[in-house]
């Protein structure tokens, strides 16, 4: 975390509305593209990333600069809220049988048919595949702190990492 969010941290404990804006401006965007990535849903990624910044708001004291950078905590209870929702929305359409299994389309506009290809294979994976690949590759985070909001060890991401991206690779070769 840098200086100036650390003391934009300690202002908001403090209830300054002004430094909480200024760290939205900063964290908004990004949390709201990786759960848009994460649930394919752009309504429920915008509820998740204002979730995750109400969260900041009131839980700020929490927040402990020696145990990593806002982004990687951000990250963390936006990570929970996707998995909380994909799991929700699982139960709901196991007691509605009418429901389609294939989900919705992704929101950010696709360049071209290989970026719309990608995104679906992603959409396909398994929650916690995709939520490894997406916080490596897509949201820049070291595997140290992939695995500190995944829960899991460095050596068991390391291994969810080789099975997603062969899971992703099969996919990808499949609607070639």
């Amino acid at each position: 975390m840098t200086a100036d969010e650390n003391q934009l941290m300690l202002r908001v404990v403090d209830g300054d509305r002004h430094a909480f804006v200024q760290l939205v401006e900063a964290h908004l965007r990004p949390l709201e593209v990786f759960a848009t990535r994460m649930l394919a849903d752009a309504a429920e990624a915008q509820d998740v990333a204002q979730e995750t910044l109400l969260r900041l708001w009131q839980r700020a004291a929490a927040f402990d600069p020696q145990r990593g950078r806002l982004s990687t905590w951000l990250h963390q209870i936006a990570h929970n809220l996707c998995i909380d929702r994909l799991r929700k929305l699982r139960r709901v359409s196991n007691w509605n049988e009418s429901l389609d299994d294939t989900p919705a389309p992704a929101v950010d506009t696709l360049v071209d048919e290989r970026h719309k290809a990608v995104s679906m294979a992603l959409s396909h994976l398994p929650e916690r595949q995709r939520s490894a690949l997406l916080l490596t590759y897509y949201q820049d985070l070291t595997n140290r702190e992939v695995a500190g909001i995944m829960g899991i060890s460095i050596r068991a991401l390391e291994s969810l990492l080789v099975r997603s991206r062969a899971a992703l690779k099969q996919s990808l070769e499949e609607t070639v």
